[in-house]
């Protein structure tokens, strides 16, 4: 005979990790004409912003423009410096935040940078694709008009 059913029976006593996704990059300072830093990124999908380790942004010469307070996954809250970075991931290349990490800090990419460069992340291959990228417009129908304001 068959015992009542708990949702929590279906449960694994213990959790497999799912495969970690990374990808070489490069780094450079915005505007800057210097050696590009090769990186190779863990893409976090769980992560706004990206992250340099402290050996990394201090080689570019990356300067705090402003600090932001994260809360990492055991609770602990921290306030890190953020700047600009340019990054290229699979030769393509753009502008985006990154946090200024400590000495200990794995490289991350994070979702800010991936959707700037147009890029995403598949959740079932965890591999790194373009995105369809659109742009929303507004068409002019005959029987409606545009609003019209006037300033006096």
């Amino acid at each position: 005979m068959l015992g009542p059913y708990s949702p929590r029976d279906d449960i694994p006593s213990t959790i497999r990790l799912v495969g970690m996704t990374y990808i070489a990059g490069k780094v450079t300072r915005p505007e800057s004409r210097a050696r590009p830093v090769k990186v190779r990124f863990i893409v976090d999908s769980g992560a706004v912003y990206s992250v340099l380790p402290q050996r990394v942004w201090t080689r570019l010469g990356l300067q705090r423009k402003r600090s932001a307070t994260f809360e990492l996954t055991d609770g602990t809250v921290i306030t890190r410096g953020v700047s600009q970075c340019t990054f290229e991931i699979t030769g393509i290349s753009g502008t985006s935040p990154v946090v200024l990490g400590g000495r200990r800090d794995a490289p991350l990419l994070g979702m800010v940078t991936l959707e700037g460069l147009g890029l995403m992340l598949n959740p079932l291959t965890r591999e790194l694709l373009p995105m369809k990228l659109t742009l929303a417009s507004v068409a002019e129908s005959s029987r409606s008009h545009p609003t019209r304001c006037s300033l006096s």
